[in-house]
């Protein structure tokens, strides 16, 4: 089993998404296995998109993120991290294909409503930055999906 960091962005908390968002990736068949509400400080909207720190979208991007309540979570599937991304569709609304969450949900290229890690690295990157062990199912964490 794979996974992956999912985050419902303040814009989709602020209209009342976050059920809509989860119940969509739960009927694709994946599993929530770490779920919380936290408002980022602008520091710490930095500290998890340092690799774009270079990016001229970058201020905007962490503004945004610490603009209101976010909700990441953590995600569980066969190929969760390909799967995720096909169900939430490019990063531009109107370049996700149809059906997509972006494509039905989002407003804009910057409140686009999700966001999903790229790759695996990413994803074990990203998932201790909001999550502890004992946040989610066991060794989820530690990059270890054996049940314990």
């Amino acid at each position: 089993m794979e996974h992956t960091l999912v985050i419902v962005k303040p814009d989709a908390v602020a209209r009342g998404l976050i059920g809509e968002i989860i119940r969509r990736f739960e009927a694709e068949g994946l599993a929530v296995r770490g779920l919380k509400m936290v408002w980022l400080a602008q520091k710490e909207a930095e500290g998890f998109y340092r690799v774009h720190r270079q990016q001229p979208f970058f201020d905007s991007l962490t503004r945004f993120m610490s603009s209101g309540p976010c909700v990441p979570m953590v995600l569980e599937g066969e190929g969760a991290i390909g799967r995720v991304r096909t169900l939430m569709g490019a990063t531009d609304p109107q370049k996700a294909a149809e059906g997509t969450i972006r494509r039905s949900l989002a407003t804009s290229i910057e409140r686009n409503v999700v966001h999903g890690s790229d790759s695996a690295a990413s994803a074990a990157a990203e998932i201790p930055y909001f999550f502890s062990r004992l946040e989610t199912l066991p060794a989820v964490v530690a990059g270890n999906s054996s049940s314990t």
